[in-house]
C-alpha cells in the first residue's frame, strides 16, 4: 500500500519520538523498537510503500552520524595510558577474535567477510551497561572498554581494506586511504593547535549554552569534510564518518556538552531513522525457515563464542575467570556495527538478502542477551565468588577464635 510522503513522514516521526518512552518502560533498547517498527510497516508486515526516496536519504544521514558518534566515543586518552603488556593482551584478544571469526566463517561455508562480520561489538552497549553497574572505573570495566574500542576501531579499517582488496586485489589501491589518513592528520594538528592558542574559541564550542551553537555547527562541518575526503578517495563513508568523530575525540577531552548537543540532533531523529529503514527492509519470511531458523541458531553460538573464549585472556591481566568471562558476556553485544557490516556486505555482494536478516535478528537478540547476563551474574570485584569464598572463610575463622575465648 502506498501512502502519501506527508503521511509517511508523520508516521516515521511519531515511531522514532514515542519508541524511547516505550523502550523505557519494556526496559529494552529503544533500537530494538526501532528496527521492530520498521520490520511491521516495511515489507514484512504492512508493506507501506513510501512515495519518494526521502526516507533513504535521511537514514544514511543518520548512518554517518551514527557512525560520527561510535568515532567520537572511543577515549584515546585511556588507551594511550595502557602499559605495553596490557596492550599486548589486548591486541591478542581482537587478534584471536579475528582468527576464531574467520574459522567459524569457513565452517559455516560462507565467506570471509563474515570473520570481519562477527568481531564487531557495540561500544554503544558496552558503555552504558558498565556505567548502569558502576563498573567502568574497574580493571573489568577498563578491559571491558578498551577491547570493545579495539573491536570497533579494527574492524572498520579491517572492512575498509577488505573491499579495497575485493575490487582490486593486493596493490597500489591499498594506498587509497592515503590522502584520508594525511587530511585527518593535518587537521588533527590544526585543531590541536587552534585549540592551544585560542581556548576561548574552544570553550564556545565545548560551552554548555551557545546561541549560534558553534560546536554543532564545527562538529558538523568536519563529518561531511571527512565524507567528502572518502568518497574522493572512492572509500565508503562511513570511514570518513568515523575519522571525524575520533578527531574529536582525541581533540577535546571534556567534551560531555557538545556530545549530549549532538545527541539530541542525531539519536533524538536521524539516527532512529536508519534502524527504523533498516526495520523496513527486514523480510520476516527469509528466517522463518526451519533451516534459516537452523542457521540462525548456529551464528548465533559462533557469535558468542568467538566473543567469550579470547576474553579469557584477561586472566594474563590480573582478572579472575570469573570476571573475565563476564567480559566476554558484555562483549557479545551487537548492534550499529554489525547492522553497518551487513548493510556494506550486501552492497557489494559478500551477503544475500536472506543473510543481512539473520545477521539483523542476530544483533536484536545480542544486544539483549550480552548486557542482561552480564548484569545478572556479575559483581563488584568486592563481590565475586572467589572474593565471597574468602570472606566466607574469614567469617568462620573469626568465629571458631571467638569460641575458643
Amino acid at each position: 500500500m502506498e501512502i502519501h510522503s506527508a503521511w509517511a513522514l508523520v508516521l516515521v516521526s511519531l515511531g522514532a519520538a514515542f519508541l524511547p518512552s516505550l523502550g523505557q518502560r519494556l526496559r529494552l533498547p529503544s533500537v530494538v523498537l526501532e528496527i521492530l517498527f520498521g520490520v511491521v510497516i516495511g515489507k514484512s508486515l504492512l508493506n507501506l510503500q513510501f512515495g519518494e526516496d526521502w526516507i533513504s536519504f535521511l537514514s544514511h544521514l543518520g548512518f554517518l552520524i551514527l557512525m560520527f558518534h561510535a568515532g567520537m566515543e572511543i577515549n584515546f586518552g585511556m588507551l594511550k595510558k595502557q602499559r605495553a603488556g596490557m596492550f599486548i593482551i589486548q591486541a591478542g584478544v581482537f587478534l584471536l577474535t579475528l582468527v576464531l571469526s574467520m574459522g567459524a566463517a569457513v565452517m559455516l561455508g560462507q565467506g570471509l567477510y563474515l570473520g570481519l562480520v562477527l568481531s564487531t561489538t557495540s561500544l554503544g552497549l558496552v558503555v552504558p551497561t558498565l556505567k548502569d553497574t558502576n563498573a567502568s572505573q574497574t580493571p573489568l570495566g577498563q578491559n571491558a572498554l578498551i577491547a570493545a574500542t579495539l573491536a570497533d576501531f579494527l574492524t572498520l579499517f579491517g572492512i575498509t581494506f577488505f573491499l579495497l582488496w575485493h575490487q582490486n586485489g593486493f596493490g597500489w589501491d591499498f594506498l587509497r586511504p592515503l590522502p584520508l589518513f594525511i587530511g585527518f592528520g593535518v587537521l588533527l594538528k590544526l585543531v590541536q593547535f587552534l585549540a592551544w592558542w585560542y581556548p576561548e574559541k574552544t570553550d564556545r564550542l565545548l560551552a554548555d549554552k551557545d546561541s549560534q551553537e558553534l560546536g554543532v555547527r564545527f562538529s558538523l562541518a568536519l563529518l561531511f569534510l571527512f565524507v567528502a575526503l572518502s568518497e574522493l578517495a572512492h572509500l565508503e563513508p562511513v570511514l570518513g564518518a568515523f575519522m571525524g568523530g575520533a578527531l574529536l575525540s582525541i581533540v577535546f577531552r571534556e567534551k560531555t556538552h557538545l556530545e549530549q548537543k549532538l545527541s539530541g540532533f542525531g539519536y533524538g531523529f536521524l539516527v532512529p531513522l536508519f534502524f527504523i529503514h533498516v526495520g523496513m527492509q527486514f523480510d520476516v519470511a527469509n528466517v522463518l525457515s526451519m533451516g534459516q531458523l537452523v542457521f540462525t541458531g548456529k551464528l548465533l553460538g559462533v557469535a558468542v563464542l568467538v566473543k567469550i573464549l579470547p576474553c579469557l585472556l584477561f586472566v594474563f591481566a590480573g582478572l579472575s575467570f570469573f570476571n573475565s568471562l563476564h567480559v566476554g558476556l558484555l562483549m557479545t553485544s551487537r548492534l550499529s556495527l554489525i547492522i553497518v557490516a551487513a548493510t556494506i556486505g550486501l552492497e557489494f555482494g559478500f551477503i544475500t538478502e536472506a543473510f543481512k536478516d539473520a545477521i539483523i535478528l542476530l544483533a536484536i537478540i545480542t544486544c539483549l542477551m550480552g548486557p542482561t547476563l552480564f548484569k545478572a551474574f556479575y559483581r563488584s570485584d568486592g563481590d565475586t565468588p572467589d572474593t565471597r569464598t574468602r570472606i566466607q572463610k574469614k567469617n568462620l575463622a573469626a568465629g571458631w577464635m571467638r569460641q575458643q575465648k
